[in-house]
Order: C-alpha cells, then structure tokens, then sequence
C-alpha cells in the first residue's frame, strides 16, 4: 500500500505531480528552487518538496488548490499576484515574474520570488502555467535593510531594488549583462564603467566591459581570458572571495602594474572589485570603476555588496538557463535535415531558430526530399507544445512523411499517410504541415496543406501574394475525426519567383493580430535580395527584430532558377472532370488556343488527335478525372510534349484489335503519330506522355 503520510486532504501527493526530468529537478533544487505546475482548467496548483517549503507548509497541509495558498501570502501582495497573472493573460504574453511576501506559520514574513511561463493552446487560450518559486530574502535583505536607514539613503535603496527588479526578468546570461552594462544600470552603481568577468575552469572569461580598450592596448596586454592566480583585481577578488575598495589610481597601479596603460587610457581613477559568490559558490568577479578619486563610504560599500549579490544569483539562475537552452536547440536541430541536397532548376535555403525562453524545445521542423523524375519535396511542420516529447514527435513524424514522399505518392496522399502515422502513435499531440511538389523544369507547384500557414510568393517582379491553398485538419486530429482529406491545389512558379514556406513563429507578434505578421513578412520578402541565402537571413533579422516573438521559428525558400542558354518552358494545365461532358470539348479548345498562341504550326490535327485519344481512355477506363499538360520545349529545335495524368495505377496495354473492331486502336495511333510516348508511375497513379517535333520558328 502506498504511503498516505503525505498526501493532503483531498489526496494531494506532490510525488505525482507532472514533473520535468530528475537531473533538471535536482538543479533547481540545488539552485533553492521550486517549481509549480498550474492547470487553469482543473483547478490544480501542484508544488513540489521545494516549493512547499517556500511557503513554510508540510505536504500534508496542502491539498493542490491554489486558494489554499491565501493565507500564505499577504493580502497586499496577493492581489498584486492575481493582477500580473490576469494582465499577462489577457495581453498575451507568454511569462510573468513577481515578488511577494510568505507569511510563515509563526506569524513571520519573508520575501519570496516566482516566475511563470503561460502555456497557450491553438487558439490561444491559456491552458497551464508553469515556473519557479523560490526564497528571495537573500537577495532582497539589504533592500530590506536600506529601507530602514532613513530617507537620505531612498535612493541608493530604490536603486537596488530596480536592480533587482530588472534582474529578475533576466532569463540569459546575455540579458544580466544588458541590464548591468547600459546607463541605468551603471547609474544605480553609480559607477563610470564596469567589467564582469566569469569563471572558466581555471581562468576568468571577461564576458562584458562598458569602455572596451583600443585595439593597440589590447594587442599589447589582452584581458579577455586571464588565469585566476594572475595579478588583476579580478582575479584576486576570486581567489580571496572579498570585496576590494581601491580609492585612487596610485593605490590601483602600485597593487596592479598590468592596469596602468588602462587606467592611463581609460580614465580609470578608483575601483571597486567584488566576488560574485551564490550559494556558497564563486561564479566570477564584478569590477567598477570611477573616474574621479573615489571614498568609499560604508553606505557605498553596503550597497555594492547588495547589488553584487543580485547579480550573482541572476548569474547562476542564468547560466542554468543558458545550459537548459543550449541541450534543447541542440536537441532539436539534431533532429532536423543536416545537409540539404543540390537540386536542379532552383535554389533552396533554410533556417530555423530557438524560441527565447531557455528551456523550452520546439516541434517545428523543414524538409527538403529529392523525389524522381528531378522533382523535388518540400516540408514545413510544427508539432504541438514546447518541450522534449514535440521534439520527439516531429522526429518521428519528419521522418516518416520524408519516406511516404520518396515513395512517389501526390501531396495530399503524402498528407493523409503522415495523419494516419502521427493518429497510431503514443501521442495526444496534433502537427500541421505544408507540403509542396515541385516540377522545377516546368514551374509546377502541387501542394497540400494540413492546418498550416499558407505560402507566400514573390513573382519575377517583385509582387508578392498568399496565393489561396485548399487546406485541411491538422495531422493525427484529421484521422481521430475521420476526415483525413486534404485536397490538393496547384500554382505555378517564374523564373526568378520565390516561394516561402514558414511556421507561424515567423509571423506571431504577441498582442497584435497575425494578419499584421503577415504584411510585415510579405513586405520584408518583396524588399529582400535575390540570392535565397542572403533572402534568408534578411527575413529572419528583419522579423525577430521587429517582431518579439518567443515561439520557435522555421522557414524555406524555394527560388526557380533559368537554365544558362536554355530556352524557357511554356506550359498549360487543364483538369477535366469526368462527371463534365463539356470537360474533353474544352480540353480541346484550350489545346488548339495554346498551339496559337505559341505560333506552332506543323502536325496540330494530329498532336489533337492524340490528345483526345490519351484524354479519353484516361476518363474511360479510371475512375477519376485526368490532367492534359501541353509543354513547349527546346530551342533550335523545338518540341511539344503532351502529358495526361489519372489516378489509376493500371498501365494502358497496347492491344491488336481486328478488322471489324470498335476499339483498341488508341494507343497504335499514339505510336504512329508521335514522334515518342512513354508511361511514368506516379505514387497514385500515372503519367502518360509523348512527344511531337515542331518546325524551328
């Protein structure tokens, strides 16, 4: 029988809350973090052992709700805690951080600290919050006790506190130095310059520096990576763990002869160098420094070490998310192509990037597949949710729509194969997905799109539209509903045009509406170069700067290249259905329309005669309609191609009808008067073609 000794009152055990793996448990728990997991839809507020003892309770005294935390929390603080969470959901942003104060059950307070992320689903509505609590008297006492120091000292205590503030929304190591190095920063120090420098095995990394030396001090005495037992005063303020107050620069150029050039150049008249030690370990050192000769008052020096303290717990908060982060992009980008193949006819470039919370993992994903016959696949997806199981389901779900299209299947069959897959799977999660065949020799586009964003095009003139794609239900949603059909659309792509297919990471801006992504996205493609690589990285400066988004991002471009010399194809499609008894009349208007257009003269009775012979036993003997595909191609020696496509896999059979037969002379007609024919498999169906000479023009 399991043990009950400590679960709540309704059955709580905090043993069986959602939880993230045990070796990111134990860092946080190392680190005086707990985490809490907050199902908006349940009621539920799970906290783990940490995380309790944040709010001074016994597992046995906490039954999940969150209303049983009220008499935790002040009621001052409480309703603060209930307006940053109401106004981060209804602005759509994506994390909240607050402080607040426990009150313990002697009756005592103490400052604590949460963080949350909001999790959305797809129609952006908040489902869950997870984050962080964890104790923050450490880091908050000597605001605390500055408060109490009297009015002339408010503002050295409202510097603190904006400091911390600040740090508190610091999530990288790259964002505590932005908030150290810029003028506040530096003004709430009130320091001239600044240099912090980071532990690395056994030498110190100067990671951020507010007055950078000129290239020819640097290359006489570089500071950038020293070894601890150097005689620097960062070094030293590592090795001894104590705050240095230097007041003057012939103090600081006696005790440190390798600063004088820089102090000479720098201005540099007085430092203060400080430990930056967290939970009892050094993480680095940070140094100030004056221009002017500098008494360090016992205020200044109070306020110094509390300010470095924040500091050094921003930092290993950090480099715990910079860690968490580096695992997951590497995670996710090790499941994604890592070579994209030369193709004929065209250029393709792709990115993808990490969203900006740290620790999440995306499920967005590309694919180029080389396909027969010189075509070529293209794929973009995004799997539900931001953790390690999306990554694995776009994993396995990449992988195996990559198998059904080599298999030479249409896109909406490449589609329908990839719902089916991602349905059977031991997964609630749903994906959507683009996927496009592209005939680059002729300009053909066929695509299929499953709940996803529709592509843009910038034709050879610059214009850019959202050509409209017939779509369907997300993949493995489609399946379980039993409407597994996406239909298929067709486009056609210049020379010189470009195709985008991106996630909606591209075009998310948090509280805007996603049409407006979506001009930005298309103006910034009609603005970009022609070169895709150099067209990739303008599109994804331009919307990350522009658009602050967190969500992951994944884009393709696809660019139709002329062959050098070569002569342009010139074709047209048309579908005839076979309930349209008008359908093969007007495939025979268009086919005597386009041999006029083009000037063609030569054999045109009998390229129609042809034509309508393949047309008829396509719409005769399949149980679906055809497609007639007129191509005109080479130069000095120019060639019509015919090509008509059913659904049916069965090969025409060419038979020896007798004298007084009706039928069966289709296909002697077909070898008789082209010039050659031939029959191509399709992944559902197949392509009969041939081809006529033409007079040179």
């Amino acid at each position: 029988m399991a043990d009950q000794s400590v679960r709540g009152p309704t059955g709580y055990d905090p043993r069986n809350r959602p939880a993230s793996s045990p070796a990111k448990a134990d860092l946080l728990a190392l680190t005086g973090m707990g985490s809490f997991d907050w199902d908006l839809e349940a009621g539920t507020y799970h906290l783990d052992e940490v995380g309790l003892d944040v709010f001074d309770l016994r597992a046995d005294e906490y039954d999940g709700r969150p209303a049983s935390l009220a008499d935790r929390v002040t009621r001052e603080d409480g309703m603060r805690l209930d307006a940053a969470v109401t106004l981060a959901i209804q602005a759509g942003h994506l994390t909240f951080a607050a402080y607040f104060q426990v009150v313990c059950r002697d009756g005592t307070r103490r400052w604590a600290h949460t963080q949350g992320r909001i999790l959305r689903d797809e129609r952006a509505r908040p489902y869950r919050i997870v984050g962080i609590v964890r104790n923050a008297d450490e880091e908050l006492a000597h605001a605390e006790a500055m408060r109490t120091l009297g009015a002339d000292r408010r503002r050295q205590t409202d510097a603190v506190r904006a400091t911390t503030e600040a740090l508190a929304r610091a999530l990288t190591v790259q964002d505590v130095i932005g908030v150290l190095t810029d003028s506040e920063g530096l003004r709430r120090f009130g320091a001239d310059g600044l240099a912090l420098g980071l532990i690395e095995g056994t030498s110190l990394r100067l990671v951020a520096a507010t007055h950078p030396p000129s290239p020819a001090l640097k290359a006489q005495d570089d500071f950038s990576l020293t070894r601890l037992d150097d005689q620097l005063p960062l070094a030293e303020a590592v090795r001894t763990g104590r705050p240095q107050f230097i007041a003057d620069q012939d103090e600081l150029c006696t005790r440190f002869p390798r600063l004088r050039p820089y102090a000479d150049q720098m201005g540099i008249n007085a430092g203060a160098f400080l430990p930056l030690v967290a939970q009892a370990r050094t993480l680095g050192a940070l140094g100030l420094y004056y221009g002017d000769s500098h008494d360090f008052s016992t205020e200044d020096r109070n306020i110094c070490i509390a300010l470095t303290s924040a500091v050094a717990q921003s930092l290993q908060r950090a480099v715990l998310f910079d860690q968490e982060r580096e695992f997951a992009t590497t995670l996710q980008t090790t499941m994604l192509p890592r070579r994209i193949p030369q193709i004929s006819g065209g250029e393709v470039a792709v990115r993808y990037r990490a969203g900006r919370s740290g620790r999440e993992v995306g499920g967005d994903w590309y694919d180029v597949i080389p396909l027969p016959h010189g075509r070529v696949g293209l794929a973009v997806g995004d799997v539900e949710g931001h953790d390690s199981h999306a990554a694995a389901v776009m994993g396995q779900l990449r992988i195996a729509l990559r198998a059904y299209a080599a298999e030479g299947h249409a896109p909406s069959t490449v589609l329908a194969r990839a719902s089916r897959f991602l349905a059977e799977l031991d997964t609630e999660r749903s994906a959507t997905c683009i996927y496009v065949e592209a005939d680059l020799e002729a300009g053909s586009l066929r695509l299929a799109r499953a709940g996803h964003l529709e592509p843009l095009l910038r034709h050879r003139g610059g214009r850019t539209t959202w050509p409209p794609v017939r779509g369907g239900l997300p993949l493995g949603m489609a399946t379980v509903l039993g409407t597994d059909d996406y239909p298929e659309t067709r486009l056609h792509l210049n020379h010189d045009g470009v195709l985008l297919l991106c996630t909606d990471g591209l075009v998310e801006r948090p509280g805007q509406d996603i049409t407006d992504g979506m001009d930005a996205l298309a103006e910034a493609l009609q603005s970009g170069p022609l070169r895709t690589e150099e067209l990739a990285d303008h599109l994804c400066c331009h919307e990350f700067e522009h658009s602050g988004t967190e969500d992951d991002m994944a884009l393709l471009l696809l660019r139709r290249t002329p062959v050098a010399g070569g002569h342009l194809p010139i074709r047209t499609v048309q579908h005839i259905h076979q309930a349209d008894p008008q359908g093969l009349v007007e495939a025979r208007a268009v086919l005597r329309q386009t041999l006029s257009a083009w000037a063609a003269t030569g054999p045109v009775g009998d390229i129609e005669l042809v034509a309508d012979e393949l047309i008829t036993n396509s719409l005769v003997h399949t149980d679906s309609g055809a497609t007639l595909t007129v191509e005109l191609l080479g130069d000095a020696s120019p060639r019509l191609r015919l090509e008509i496509q059913d659904s049916s896999s069965e090969w025409p059979r060419r038979r020896a009808p007798g004298e007084t037969a009706t039928s069966g002379r289709g296909l002697l007609l077909v070898d008789a008067l082209a010039e050659r024919w031939g029959v191509q498999p399709l992944g559902s169906g197949k392509s009969v073609w041939c081809e006529f000479p033409l007079p040179a023009p």
